[in-house]
């Protein structure tokens, strides 16, 4: 493993809510998290952030409420789980007009809305944030989500990811081939805005979208925002390969860690992109301060007002374990099948007893992302994810706002610096994929698959979708645009997303 200085990307983990992970923290009575419907609340954040010269906000998004646990929504209610929750798009252009280099990152899903529209609205915060957004590509996942926009359950998983792979391709025809770099002219004397031989329908047709364009939007800085993806399933790595940027990735421990990025990088080589095209971010838990015993006041204030419930509501548990007697042991509710007892994941055995499930629940402590200590302490372990597991950054997951935020700029940025971890300030003026990547990538690559469509020519070839291609069984099997490209001997230009229902199975 290289040992070279590679330096720590940052991200703030926010959601436009009161709760976003760390449940049970908002009735601190310094807590801020009760100001998210306040503009101000994100000014002040995006200003400090900055002040940091922290890579970028990122904010995460549910459109759906957890009301698996105990069949009903009223736990998440009243722990304010992800609910109520606002929309985290409209939050940018006030945090951007406050900044100037802070890089904005927002959810969105594929499912359930059109592309044409989403389209409109990114392009219109890149413009606004002059080249400083990031998409991060959902595919949603809460029944509720799929019941509020009229179908019975969820649409299966791999479906999910096959009409994203085809929303991608509307927004690329729009996004990358619908105006001509040139066509806005501003010519006064001949009162022509935009040259109209420069911009072109798209006429997308295919088995999910119909979209004649054009793009009502001129191009952005990035043209395409920055895309970002968490995934873990194969067909959400084959998605991740073909389009990511940055994956949010993890492990608890640095072999799994290292295994998921190998095979990340191996998939981009498949689909005829580089292995660092990718950076790999992973979610972390920082609690830091001058002294182990601030260090320690910390913990335990946290640990005091963690919320079970609400972390079993986040969960979607199948099983309420606080009905249970503490010395009840998993295995006899194996045994006995009670309801849910199926849903007892990989992170409980049956040895373990309720009290020990409660405990765990009741903690803070993340696995190895998780880090508490004074600032030396924290860089050490940052180090060790840097250059053992290979990741590329952090999600810092917030325990209070803005306290955890205040200090990983008062306590840890300076110790990264020392090290040569970490910026001293920003290159002004560049676009966030241009800090992800380097100066010379204000936009996507010409190899990544949604340069091709800036070629006019693309945009008017027919839909043409494959017949479902069996599962790869390893590693090394073949995408199914190689599948597309290998059968025609030509480079696909369709996308590969193949033709399903539009209501849940």
């Amino acid at each position: 493993m290289s040992t070279s200085k590679r330096q720590l990307l940052v991200n703030l983990f926010e959601m436009n809510c009161v709760s976003h992970i760390i449940h049970g923290q908002w009735v601190l009575p310094d807590n801020n998290r009760h100001r998210f419907n306040e503009l101000s609340y994100w000014t002040e954040l995006a200003q400090l952030l900055e002040y940091g010269t922290f890579d970028g906000v990122f904010l995460a998004d549910v459109i759906g409420t957890y009301d698996g646990f105990r069949n009903s929504p009223d736990t998440a209610l009243r722990e304010a789980v992800q609910i109520p929750s606002n929309d985290p798009l409209l939050v940018i252009p006030a945090m951007a007009a406050v900044t100037k280099n802070l890089g904005f990152g927002a959810t969105f899903s594929t499912t359930y809305e059109p592309p044409f529209s989403f389209a409109r609205r990114a392009s219109t915060l890149d413009h606004l944030t002059n080249g400083r957004f990031a998409w991060n590509i959902v595919t949603s996942y809460l029944p509720n989500a799929a019941r509020n926009f009229g179908l019975e359950g969820e649409v299966p998983h791999d479906d999910r990811y096959a009409i994203a792979d085809e929303y991608l391709d509307v927004l690329y025809k729009l996004w990358e081939g619908s105006w001509d770099d040139d066509a806005v002219i501003q010519d006064r004397e001949r009162r022509i805005y935009a040259d109209p031989a420069k911009v072109r329908y798209i006429n997308h047709v295919g088995p999910q979208f119909k979209v004649a364009g054009p793009h009502l939007c001129s191009p952005s800085r990035q043209r395409t925002p920055v895309l970002y993806q968490a995934t873990g399933s194969h067909a959400g790595k084959e998605f991740a390969a073909r389009h990511a940027e940055a994956v949010f990735t993890g492990g608890m421990n640095a072999d799994a860690v290292r295994t998921n990025i190998a095979d990340m990088r191996a998939r981009l080589l498949r689909h005829g992109r580089k292995s660092t095209d990718i950076k790999f971010i992973t979610g972390a838990g920082i609690i830091t301060g001058k002294t182990d015993e601030q260090v320690a006041a910390k913990l335990a204030r946290f640990k005091q007002n963690m919320s079970v419930e609400g972390r079993l509501a986040h969960s979607q548990s199948s099983i309420d374990y606080t009905q249970y007697p503490r010395t009840e042991r998993l295995a006899d509710i194996i045994a006995r099948k009670d309801p849910g007892y199926d849903q007892i994941g990989p992170r409980f055995k049956p040895e373990q007893t309720i009290g020990d499930v409660l405990d765990q629940l009741g903690g803070i402590n993340y696995g190895r992302y998780f880090v508490a200590g004074t600032p030396k302490v924290v860089v050490d372990a940052i180090e060790k994810w840097l250059d053992e597991d290979g990741v590329d950054g952090i999600n810092l997951v917030q325990y209070h706002s803005y306290e955890t935020a205040r200090d990983f700029i008062e306590y840890i940025v300076p110790e990264l610096r020392r090290r040569g971890r970490f910026r001293e300030s920003y290159n002004e003026g560049e676009t966030l994929r241009q800090r992800l990547f380097g100066a010379d990538r204000a936009r996507l690559p010409d190899y990544h698959y949604g340069a091709r469509y800036r070629d006019p020519a693309r945009l008017m070839d027919p839909f043409q979708p494959l017949p479902i291609p069996p599962k790869p069984a390893e590693p090394g099997a073949l995408s199914m645009h190689e599948q597309r490209e290998r059968a025609s001997g030509t480079p696909a230009i369709a996308p590969s997303a193949r033709s399903i229902a539009t209501t849940a199975a």
